[in-house]
């Protein structure tokens, strides 16, 4: 989606569904004619997604449908994920904010206006993004859900987002959402920057790929993943094989104590490469979590050379270059902080919807874990952020298969 709107319905698909006939055969080499004879959608349902269909097949667009979102803390950057998610055509959605609408916030929100100033920052939005969508249910809570402990309320839902809070409110959601085995994302943007963090607790997605002539092992891949099955179909004469794999994922609360991946220890080249980025968003949760305040003050300059030397430990921390931690990108990361730019927003929502929607559709490799944005220099990178001892510890998820042949189908 890349901060894109999702894909329209495309003119002869509609054609299609109105006259009662439809393309051959969807991505996963179902025909639509006997989806729809399931009855699991409407020709016009099929017609408004045929694109999404065409693109990871009817079995993951059906899940889409089916899917219950949870969002938390509505400004900019939730507000791009709630669009790209309604018009991807999810079955709900639940809006959650306790905060109201302030003229700060009408900078970079498009589904509010200055008449919203002092509404519930939810319930403003809720109108317009059920408009961009009617057949998605759209919901709002207006409590404060950033200390909630009840591990039910949210097994309600299929995946559970957070933007744009402190790492103690993150951290809290992240440990009873995974308490309750649901995915969980944690979400931020400041200004030219933003990070996406990914906690799916154990996973398993499908890639379809032309067969190889080297054969997929089933076992594990790497610390994290693993093949669990492969299985062949015959796709326009092709040998198509479609390999299950299983992905570990860490909570927040151990991952942002994590060291850098172990290919990274002790290789100067790629340890340069590292972002410093990295440095900075850990300095700030640590900031966070250890009670200095929700966001340094720029200006307080006891908060900025606080910050400053948090940021050099925490870079030592790492074993990264100490000339790769600049002066001037310091500075401007603390000059970014709380700011809002909707370009970057844009960017981070619509690449979170992405994941949400491959991670529902349980089709490619969703992120893991950390993916970093720099909007000055256009750069994405992504970190494996696990505790040292993960490759040692015992991971169920990822208990290596028996080894099989093949299933063809």
């Amino acid at each position: 989606m890349n901060g894109q709107a999702a894909a329209p319905p495309v003119a002869d698909a509609a054609s299609n569904a109105t006259n009662g006939t439809f393309p051959a055969a969807d991505a996963a080499g179902q025909t639509v004619a006997a989806i729809a004879q399931a009855e699991t959608m409407s020709p016009e349902e099929i017609a408004l997604y045929d694109r999404q269909v065409r693109l990871w097949g009817f079995a993951a667009q059906e899940r889409i449908r089916k899917a219950n979102i949870l969002l938390v803390s509505i400004r900019a950057l939730a507000s791009e994920v709630a669009k790209n998610l309604v018009l991807a055509g999810i079955g709900s959605i639940t809006l959650a904010d306790h905060e109201v609408v302030t003229e700060d916030d009408l900078g970079a929100q498009f589904f509010i206006s200055e008449a919203d100033v002092g509404k519930n920052r939810a319930e403003a939005a809720a109108p317009e993004i059920r408009k961009l969508n009617p057949r998605v249910k759209v919901t709002t809570i207006t409590r404060d859900l950033r200390a909630e402990q009840d591990v039910p309320f949210f097994t309600t839902y299929d995946i559970v987002i957070a933007t744009d809070l402190d790492f103690l409110s993150f951290k809290n959601l992240d440990t009873v959402v995974r308490f309750g085995h649901r995915p969980f994302y944690a979400a931020a943007s400041h200004g030219f920057y933003g990070y996406i963090f990914a906690d799916l607790g154990s996973h398993d997605f499908i890639i379809e790929r032309e067969k190889s002539n080297r054969p997929t092992k089933v076992g594990r891949e790497t610390p994290t993943r693993a093949v669990m099955e492969t299985k062949e179909k015959k796709e326009n004469g092709k040998t198509i094989e479609l390999v299950t794999k299983r992905e570990a994922y860490s909570p927040l609360s151990s991952a942002h104590s994590s060291p850098l991946p172990a290919d990274m220890a002790g290789n100067i080249r790629k340890l340069r490469k590292v972002h410093p980025l990295l440095t900075c968003i850990r300095t700030l949760w640590d900031y966070q979590e250890n009670g200095h305040g929700v966001l340094p003050s720029t200006g307080s300059h006891a908060d900025l050379q606080l910050f400053t030397q948090l940021a050099t430990q925490k870079h030592k921390e790492l074993q990264l270059p100490a000339e790769t931690l600049k002066s001037d990108f310091l500075r401007s990361f603390l000059q970014n902080l709380g700011s809002e730019l909707a370009p970057v927003t844009a960017f981070l929502g619509g690449q979170l919807a992405q994941d949400v929607i491959n991670v529902l559709g349980k089709r490619e490799q969703p992120l893991q874990n950390l993916m970093l944005f720099d909007g000055e220099d256009f750069s994405a990178p992504v970190y494996a952020l696990h505790q040292a001892n993960f490759n040692n510890q015992p991971v169920p998820a990822l208990e290596v298969p028996v080894a099989q042949s093949p299933i063809v189908i």
